[in-house]
């Protein structure tokens, strides 16, 4: 046998659960019980005006912002 046909016999990685993305999920999920403890309202200035929002409107467009970023950033490459 060449050393093609044999396997490893240890676990892969390539699942659908790794460690990097429980780490994501985990963060998310704490990030939305985050947002849905904080619901009073703030003022946020928006470079000139004051706005009076939600506490959580705040932190929704901040994540949302931020996952958008992250997609951007650490998106997939074609190789």
């Amino acid at each position: 046998m060449s050393p093609k046909d044999v396997s490893s016999g240890g676990t892969s990685r390539t699942g659908a659960f790794t460690p990097a993305r429980i780490a994501v999920i985990v963060i998310a999920i704490l990030s939305v019980v985050f947002i849905a403890e904080n619901t009073g309202d703030v003022t946020v200035r928006l470079l000139i005006p004051l706005v009076t929002i939600p506490l959580y409107v705040a932190l929704i467009v901040m994540f949302v912002a931020g996952m958008a970023c992250g997609a951007y950033f650490f998106r997939r490459r074609p190789k």
